[in-house]
């Protein structure tokens, strides 16, 4: 009866039961997203029907919007400028690339997820919402990387899927940009940090209240809960590294129009929402399926 509780569990990052697990098997063909339709409307005929079994055939509607996505814009879904034709100034700076694909950004939430993709070859969609947006809208670097590797790495990679979800992350598509803040997210969807000191040891001894962002701790915690920021796990990305391909100021940060940036050790926010540098402020984020990113 995991299908009862979809739709109050699949933002969730840790465990077996947060998803349906069903990509793999679409992706390479073993399974027709027909099959899982009938078999969900059989359950409802017979069991329950409630939010969760039709958030399950709206995800399935979602996977056929991307194909016809695909199928509309053909090659502009490969293209740096999306099918909006948007005119980007990506960094080309390969230590930007390298933390981000490393997990080593020092944002717990995004290096968490990027660990979880390379040792299993899986990432939840909460976390590929954050990934995605930080890489692009953050980092500023071409979101077409991230997509190339995803298609490196990931179980269930389809093409349409995968680009149409990283074009639209990047604000390539037309529509609203969501710029999630990820700080934000971590402590929404990782409350307790159980995911992050899964996937970051060196984390494993920081209390909830340091675990979202570890650049806050003073000397005298570090040395508590032994870890060493710029050390033992990275200081966050310096605001002067990063880029912001959409410089107009035109899209929406986090959802909250008034998320002006994040805390500092040194005081005040970064008014970009990245870090200043060494081991103060940080930035924000998030990742959606078009507009439609849940924040």
């Amino acid at each position: 009866d995991l299908v009862t509780k979809y739709f109050d569990v699949r933002n969730g990052m840790l465990g077996g039961d947060y998803s349906t697990k069903f990509g793999p098997w679409l992706a390479a063909g073993c399974l027709s997203p027909r099959t899982i339709y009938h078999e969900v409307k059989k359950y409802e005929a017979q069991r329950i029907a409630n939010k969760s079994t039709y958030w399950i055939v709206f995800e399935l509607l979602c996977r056929d919007y991307f194909r016809f996505y695909a199928v509309r814009h053909g090659s502009l879904i490969f293209q740096s400028g999306g099918p909006a034709g948007v005119r980007v100034s990506w960094r080309d700076d390969p230590e930007l690339w390298q933390r981000w694909a490393t997990g080593k950004t020092g944002m717990p939430l995004v290096d968490a997820n990027m660990r979880e993709l390379a040792a299993t070859g899986w990432m939840s969609n909460r976390g590929r919402q954050n990934v995605a947006s930080h890489l692009a809208l953050d980092l500023g670097v071409d979101w077409r990387r991230g997509a190339d590797l995803f298609e490196h790495l990931l179980l269930d990679y389809d093409v349409a899927s995968n680009w149409g979800n990283w074009v639209a992350a990047a604000g390539m598509t037309g529509g609203r940009i969501n710029h999630f803040n990820i700080t934000k997210q971590s402590k929404d969807y990782d409350p307790q940090g159980e995911y992050i000191r899964h996937w970051i040891p060196e984390l494993s001894s920081v209390p909830t209240a340091r675990i979202h962002e570890p650049w806050m701790m003073s000397k005298d915690e570090q040395v508590k809960y032994g870890v060493q920021i710029g050390i033992d796990y990275p200081s966050p990305i310096p605001a002067s590294k990063c880029g912001r391909p959409h410089a107009d100021g035109g899209y929406r940060v986090g959802g909250d129009p008034a998320f002006t940036g994040y805390r500092s050790r040194t005081g005040g926010s970064s008014d970009s929402g990245r870090p200043r540098g060494g081991r103060s402020g940080q930035r924000g984020s998030s990742r959606g399926r078009g507009s439609r990113a849940r924040s």
